[in-house]
């Protein structure tokens, strides 16, 4: 039997699997679809945030050349936002389509060992004190644990009888991958002009991403999409078509705002899609779905391997619900601005929106939201103040970077960058050597303490210089030493 069942073999189903199979969790991945990775996908780019953490994953630098680099985003025809000063190895969006993410997070789950049962659509989900039920159309399956990764349409969070509260905020947008005659100058170029909105950008591999909408043609999404409407709603949009031509994919799809009140009910997760959806605007989809998987996979992990307690599973919908709602309402305000109709309208939010980015402040929390960088957690009660913040990557000793040693899919422990003994000794961690990875910075810097314990998704755990208080905290976060544990 499975320790975890994900259902869904996409992006968020497949880091989240991965992570499991290093940690030596046995889990199986369930897809409707018969095989293989889909190149028909809305999903674009990747953030710095994300890129992190498929750095963590030692995939990022294998992704980076697949893609055009994006320093700028220029929106509203003269909103530029600049991403080039983010403090991140990563300063830049990533334009490039989910089914190179996904194919590069697929082979590293099945050389994890993940195993992937294709045509093995959901067909009810039942859980009692011992674990969950998944009836499919390949047969049975159970597990300690089951993470729905599985979509809008999730079978999942239905099964769950979960409500998925919104509405739509677009309809009849029209989608498709062309070859352009005349590239566009920038790389990604977007704008809206009150009765049509369109959005254009590079995949790297010869063909361009197309987003366009007309508010005067609202059709079913069933409705087949013709290269000329497509061209005429851009020109209209942008000024130009640029000589869009052989489409390799055109449809149509409507944008929700929607996310279900809870992301964890018992023993079964939701993830992704399945939880939030929300406009393509600032393609932050794929990446919000990656970072619930990021969230969620050390947690299982320390609880199926580790004997963490169940309560430990909680942090997952208290850290990442906020999150998701916070994307929806930045998507969402970017997307209302983008239909501004009248010419009066767009060109305050122009004024407006050059005037906010003029601000640093401002600058810096739209920029760091976007990228996801600016994101951090709350901390718990009486913790020290960057607990729950984003660890940034820094050098070690031995030439090696933080989020390399991440890889090791533990917790890394940050020694005294002074190199000075703190006042309890060094800490004894023989009961934790399977699930911490002790680094020392090659750089000396103040992280807070002469400690700093950081979790598997690179967020601080804990800063100080108590050895008992570190103890606690990883035996609430990873589990009780091996020596102690039932």
């Amino acid at each position: 039997m499975s320790e975890v069942i994900v259902v869904g073999a996409g992006p968020t189903g497949l880091l989240l699997a991965g992570d499991l199979a290093e940690s030596g969790v046995a889990v199986t991945v369930l897809e409707r679809r018969e095989g293989g990775v889909s190149n028909l996908s809305r999903a674009f780019g990747v953030h710095a945030r994300t890129l992190e953490q498929l750095d963590a994953r030692g995939l990022a630098d294998r992704l980076v050349p697949m893609g055009a680099v994006l320093r700028k985003v220029r929106l509203f025809e003269r909103v530029e936002v600049d991403l080039g000063a983010l403090p991140s190895r990563f300063p830049f969006l990533l334009i490039t389509p989910q089914y190179n993410v996904e194919r590069l997070l697929l082979e590293r789950a099945l050389a994890a060992g993940v195993e992937i049962v294709y045509g093995a659509g959901v067909r009810a989900v039942t859980q009692d004190a011992a674990g969950v039920s998944v009836a499919t159309g390949a047969g049975e399956f159970r597990a300690g644990f089951v993470v729905g990764c599985d979509g809008y349409r999730s079978v999942v969070r239905q099964a769950l009888g979960l409500p998925f509260p919104g509405k739509s905020v677009l309809k009849s947008i029209m989608l498709g991958d062309v070859r352009v005659a005349e590239p566009p100058a920038g790389l990604l170029t977007v704008n809206g002009v009150g009765d049509a909105f369109a959005f254009i950008a590079p995949f790297g591999d010869g063909f361009y991403r197309v987003f366009a909408w007309d508010r005067r043609r609202s059709v079913p999404d069933d409705v087949p999409l013709e290269l000329a409407e497509l061209r005429e709603v851009t020109r209209r949009a942008l000024g130009s078509d640029f000589g869009m031509h052989e489409p390799r994919w055109l449809s149509r799809f409507h944008s929700d705002e929607r996310q279900v009140p809870h992301y964890r009910i018992g023993r079964v997760f939701l993830a992704g899609d399945a939880a939030h959806v929300h406009s393509p605007a600032g393609g932050q989809g794929m990446n919000t779905g990656l970072q619930d998987a990021a969230n969620l996979s050390w947690r299982l992990a320390a609880v199926v391997r580790g004997g963490a307690p169940q309560q430990l599973l909680d942090g997952y919908h208290r850290e990442r619900h906020p999150i998701g709602r916070s994307v929806l309402r930045s998507s969402g305000a970017i997307i209302r601005a983008a239909m501004i109709e009248s010419a009066a309208g767009r060109a305050l939010r122009g004024f407006a929106a050059r005037r906010a980015l003029s601000l640093p402040a401002i600058r810096e929390k739209i920029t760091g939201q976007l990228s996801g960088i600016g994101y951090h957690y709350p901390a718990p009660h009486g913790a020290p103040g960057q607990t729950g913040t984003r660890a940034a990557d820094q050098p070690l000793t031995g030439g090696s970077r933080l989020y390399e040693a991440l890889r090791h899919r533990r917790f890394v422990l940050i020694t005294d960058p002074t190199g000075h003994p703190h006042p309890t000794g060094h800490p004894d961690l023989s009961g934790w050597h399977d699930r911490v990875h002790t680094a020392t910075p090659a750089i000396p810097a103040t992280h807070g303490g002469p400690l700093t314990l950081i979790r598997p998704d690179g967020y601080i755990a804990w800063t100080g210089t108590d050895t008992t208080g570190l103890h606690q905290v990883l035996t609430e976060l990873a589990g009780p030493p091996a020596g102690a544990r039932p």
